[in-house]
């Protein structure tokens, strides 16, 4: 059977589900509920500086995105750091971490971006017991005015010169927050490797306004008639930061950096696919907002029987392994070439798959008059919109056309072997190069 056990960064954790920092991990009660319900580890809600507690608002603090079923596609929240003294807290994390000592407990911080502050709030973190710090330089909203956050996260000199300061004042590891807010994820994954940082997390949420009420003419969630942009998370932005986490695991400088996966996770597929990636574990928020703590069991029992499935003893047999082959577009066969092809027996009849293709493809499919749908071989560029319209799974699918068969849109013969853009004969400098 599986072993779900996971080490990140020598921290030990029955399973690689952690909670992020943020509601789910604001306090004791909901820390003890979540190990309770089998989560591997939390990311404790991100503790401020000694002092006059942060203040968020008293009215709606999230705004959603559901699907056509009601689920919930994204959230957009405006809620700021904890609002609790930072003692409590500190009180709080220590007795959690006594009583659960198997399981990951890691503190998210954010303090001004001064020496001083953060020398004198580590002592006090490291007293707690707690595995390791998460430095939070992804919020984009609230702290980020007041020059925290992402205000930080999105200058690689400021990453690098606080997890200096980070590794110098603390002797566990340090894991830095990344925000997703920026154009280039690896400059500062780089900053937080040059650092000294442990490892990196991400991505935080990203800057969004989810609708806009309009009776009142003015953003929501609405406080008192006016809204503003907040952090967006949830299944929506799990695309984004695949790609991102992919791009720090594959580029030779930060390749090998350890990576908390985060962003949209809610089956144990979305965390497969992170570790494929390169994420060591992965941490989900959203989706025990939607549907409670115990989810995780749901998660745990499905990983466990798909690494049966496939073999893998442990966590660390896959982590990674999609890694190699992400590539960039330059790289990719172009003497790859494949056709959509409509399975009659299980197709229903929705033309959906001629709807897309004629009006907005390239008029691959025909529909005769009972409404049978073909596939126009001399017009399909394999573009796979056909695929993805389609209510039926595997109805329509991609069939690879053999070495030697002749493409009937192109008229050219299909090659075995490998070319691509940087050598392709229409490209400006393969043609230079040649020359």
């Amino acid at each position: 059977m599986a072993d779900l056990t996971t080490d990140f960064l020598g921290i030990t954790s029955p399973n690689p589900f952690w909670l992020a920092s943020a509601p789910p991990t604001d306090k004791e009660y909901n820390v003890r509920r979540a190990f309770e319900a089998g989560w591997g580890g939390v990311v404790w809600k991100t503790l401020g500086a000694e002092g006059p507690p942060v203040v968020n608002v008293n009215g709606p603090r999230y705004g959603v995105i559901h699907g056509a079923d009601r689920r919930v596609l994204g959230i957009n929240n405006i809620e700021l750091i904890t609002d609790r003294p930072l003692e409590v807290n500190l009180e709080e994390m220590a007795r959690v971490k006594a009583d659960y000592p198997d399981r990951a407990l890691i503190a998210s911080i954010m303090v001004p971006c001064e020496e001083a502050a953060w020398k004198a709030i580590l002592p006090r973190v490291m007293e707690t017991g707690a595995d390791g710090i998460e430095l939070n330089f992804g919020c984009p909203h609230g702290m980020a005015e007041r020059g925290m956050g992402s205000a930080v996260g999105q200058v690689p000199e400021y990453i690098e010169m606080v997890t200096r300061w980070c590794k110098t004042y603390y002797d566990r590891p340090v894991i830095v927050k990344l925000t997703p807010n920026i154009t280039d994820i690896r400059k500062p994954a780089l900053a937080a490797k040059n650092g000294g940082a442990d490892a990196v997390s991400l991505i935080n949420t990203i800057n969004s306004i989810t609708s806009v009420n309009l009776d009142a003419m003015a953003p929501e969630p609405m406080i008192d008639g006016k809204g503003t942009h907040g952090g967006y998370c949830g299944p929506a932005v799990k695309p984004i930061a695949m790609n991102m986490v992919a791009e720090i695991a594959r580029d030779p400088e930060t390749r090998g950096l350890p990576i908390s996966g985060i962003g949209g996770i809610t089956t144990w597929r979305d965390a497969a696919e992170f570790m494929a990636l390169g994420a060591g574990n992965v941490q989900v928020c959203t989706a025990a907002m939607t549907y409670g703590f115990k989810i995780v069991e749901e998660m745990k029992r499905g990983l466990s029987a798909w690494m049966d499935e496939k073999g893998y003893r442990s966590t660390h047999d896959f982590i990674g392994r999609a890694v190699p082959n992400v590539t960039d577009w330059q790289y990719l066969n172009l003497n790859y070439v494949t056709k959509a092809q409509i399975d009659q027996e299980a197709c229903i009849k929705c033309g959906r798959c001629y709807a897309a293709c004629e009006d907005t493809s390239h008029q691959a499919i025909a529909m005769s008059a009972d409404r049978t749908f073909t596939v126009k071989d001399d017009e399909c560029v394999a573009c796979n919109l056909c695929v993805d319209v389609c209510p039926v799974e595997n109805c329509i699918t991609m069939q690879e056309m053999a070495a030697g068969a002749v493409d009937p849109r192109t008229g050219k013969v299909v090659q075995d072997q490998y070319a691509n853009w940087t050598s392709h004969p229409n490209n400006p400098a393969a043609v230079q190069a040649a020359e």
